[in-house]
């Protein structure tokens, strides 16, 4: 599993995400980015936008919070614990 969230560590919506993941045991590699959101250049090549959290999984990538708790839930009932 290659799960990479694009995060910075103040947004509420990162923190829940972060959480999320966390609370399933699910490994990700975490990418702190700039908070100057133009300054978020990974994001954007990523996801073609600046705003986070951005989940990136293999070839899809998330950039709702709640579209990425419902996959992170999803993922972790397809692989179990």
């Amino acid at each position: 599993m290659a799960l990479t969230l694009y995060h910075v560590h103040w947004c509420p919506d990162c923190i829940e995400v972060r959480d999320k993941l966390d609370s399933l045991g699910l490994p990700y590699e975490s990418v702190v980015v700039p908070d100057f959101r133009p300054m978020r250049k990974q994001v954007f090549e990523v996801s073609g936008q600046y705003f986070v959290p951005v989940l990136k999984d293999g070839e899809t990538v998330l950039t709702e919070t709640d579209e990425i708790v419902a996959y992170l839930d999803r993922l972790r009932a397809t692989t179990g614990p």
